[in-house]
């Protein structure tokens, strides 16, 4: 049996991501990078795909854990029947190679415990050779070669499927263990691996304390504000400053289903909230980064601009199937890669120069073409912005006329005759014509008059939560009555308490609550003045965190558990979002009860 999703907490060095159970058990490890292979894929099967567990002798879910405050240094402790032990799980940030520290201490009395490790290399596929060198166990398959090493006096164990350790600690006692990746035909010790595990610890510590200390938020949420902020710095691949959705695939979005995608890559759909949010946060370099691998990654022909990249830049993302994997409780099909690369999607060219007048106006340093590459994107729109798209969502069906995809193209041409202004260029007229003609086309087309609310397709009374995003960015004002009347609308898409992004795709098996819908509904709420139900819906998101502060993509309301791949940028970019938004909104209450009337 997988554990839930919910169970898992995140390690990262910034390049790479470990999945770890309450029981653990890393179960999801990619190496070296977030879109590698995975080594250790027991998340989406089972013992047999690769797990590497660090517990007490006979195996149970923790008593308690924590992250240390404001880091990504994992605390787990364990009370048995002879004592307490505590297992510290971290990854430094990387230098050279990806390393992942399991540092273990007995707390009190005398625990016997036990470190198993079973390596799978081609996502949980291929069993290694191992071999004893240097005190260390090697484990080689093709490219990969992965070292564990202990800094204790303890045997390590090999046989044809796990690298085992059995040890016993008394209080005050300790034993660090190091696994370490590098390429297969590299001689010699990892460099990581002479660092004591001591010294690790406290630089990671203080490298995500040193992090954390920059964020503005000073409001009432801001320890899930910060935890979230902590999770969106881990899922950086550092390098390149790409931010990948998520650092999971194939976590279903309903159990036994085939809502299952591999979310290991960038969407530009995240470009400007994701800008936002680290620029109000106070992290201008992180979002520098982010800008100048958005700028890099669709340098080319506008017409082949892509909905999703790689953490590179790369476009080619083809997308696989892995029939040896059972999948998350059965949910097939496991696929690596995303086909959604080769779909059409109308609304990234206006996410893309949204997010180029918001960093323009925030002081980024715009590359030099940043004209050419706005009037050459804005030349493909005037000619475009009429197609049929799969839509924000990506759905896996015919194009449609999306509502929101023409927002986006709206949108698009508005921040070309703003970028204009602020650069002091001349602008065509005809810009300013396709913005008028996109949002005549939207309030009438897009517009349900029975329902009185925006739709998701032009001529279907089908809803989406996408058009709780249009008051945000400026297609109509808050206190617009079609905005108000959608806003109202949406409780039609509500389940439990939380909102669904649209009724339905065609795609088998009914998916949860999107939790980034749930938060564009408060801030949407918040800004239509409906403060106190923004608040409770907030707060109902908050409760749906797992024990260290995670979100996933979706939850499912009934059965009370997380659902999609995890932890999920785009739910963690709504958290900051949200809590920003009201705070902003409190302010402005506070302040107009405390501006005395005129005499």
């Amino acid at each position: 049996m997988n554990r839930p999703i919910e169970d898992y907490a995140l390690l990262s060095d910034l390049e790479t991501a470990a999945m770890i159970g309450r029981d653990g058990s890393v179960d999801w490890l990619c190496l070296p990078r977030f879109d590698s292979p995975s080594c250790l894929a027991a998340l989406l099967g089972g013992s047999d795909n690769g797990f590497w567990r660090v517990a007490p002798a006979g195996g149970r879910t923790c008593t308690r854990r924590r992250y240390r405050k404001d880091t990504l240094v994992l605390d787990s402790e364990w009370e048995t029947g002879t004592g307490t032990v505590r297992v510290t799980d971290f990854m430094p940030p990387r230098t050279k190679l990806p390393c992942l520290v399991r540092m273990v201490e007995c707390l009190s009395g005398v625990v016997s415990l036990r470190s198993e490790l079973r390596l799978r290399f081609h996502h949980g596929r291929v069993v290694p050779w191992t071999r004893l060198t240097d005190g260390c166990t090697v484990a080689v398959a093709g490219p990969d070669a992965v070292w564990l090493s202990a800094d204790g006096p303890v045997e390590l164990l090999d046989d044809e499927m796990s690298t085992v350790v059995d040890f016993t600690l008394t209080a005050g006692r300790r034993l660090s263990l190091t696994l370490v990746w590098a390429p297969s035909h590299r001689d010699g010790l990892p460099a990581p691996l002479c660092v004591p595990a001591e010294t690790a610890l406290k630089e990671t510590g203080d490298f995500w304390r040193h992090w954390s200390a920059k964020c503005r938020y000073q409001g009432p949420w801001r320890e899930a504000v910060v935890r979230s902020l902590i999770t969106l710095k881990a899922l950086t691949y550092a390098p390149t400053g790409g931010i990948i959705a998520a650092p999971t695939t194939s976590l279903p979005g309903h159990i036994g289903g085939e809502r299952n995608w591999d979310h290991r890559f960038c969407w530009l759909r995240d470009s400007t909230l994701t800008l936002s949010c680290l620029l109000r946060s106070g992290y201008h370099e992180e979002a520098a980064a982010w800008l100048e691998w958005l700028v890099r990654a669709i340098a080319g022909d506008p017409a082949e601009l892509q909905a999703v990249y790689g953490v590179a830049g790369q476009r080619l993302l083809p997308e696989t199937e892995a029939p040896w994997l059972p999948g998350y409780e059965g949910s097939r099909p496991v696929r690596f890669g995303n086909a959604a690369m080769g779909q059409f999607q109308l609304d990234v060219y206006g996410e893309v120069l949204d997010a180029l007048w918001l960093s323009l106006r925030a002081g980024i340093e715009l590359p030099a073409h940043v004209w050419s590459l706005v009037r050459s994107l804005m030349r493909f729109l005037q000619v475009h912005w009429r197609d049929p798209d799969q839509g924000l969502w990506q759905v896996r069906g015919p194009a449609r006329q999306f509502v929101h995809s023409k927002v986006m193209a709206w949108v698009a041409a508005d921040r070309a005759l703003r970028l204009g202004g602020l650069l002091g260029v001349e602008v065509p007229d005809v810009w300013w014509a396709m913005r008028d003609a996109v949002g005549r086309q939207v309030c009438r087309d897009g517009w349900d008059p029975r329902q009185r609310s925006f739709v998701q397709v032009y001529g279907s009374p089908d809803l989406d939560a996408s058009a709780l995003l249009m008051p945000g960015l400026g297609f109509l004002p808050a206190d617009d009555t079609r905005v108000r009347d959608t806003v109202r609308a949406m409780r039609t898409l509500m389940r439990g308490g939380f909102v669904r992004r649209y009724a339905g795709d065609g795609v088998p098996g009914a998916e949860g609550a999107f939790v980034s819908c749930s938060l564009w509904y408060a801030n949407a709420l918040a800004a239509t003045g409906e403060t106190g139900e923004a608040y409770d819906v907030f707060e109902r998101v908050l409760s749906i965190r797992n024990d260290v502060g995670l979100l996933s993509e979706q939850w499912d309301p009934d059965q009370r558990r997380q659902l999609g791949n995890a932890p999920q940028a785009f739910s963690h970019i709504a958290l900051v979002e949200t809590a920003l938004a009201l705070q902003a909104r409190g302010a402005e209450t506070a302040e107009s009860r405390t501006i005395p009337e005129s005499p």
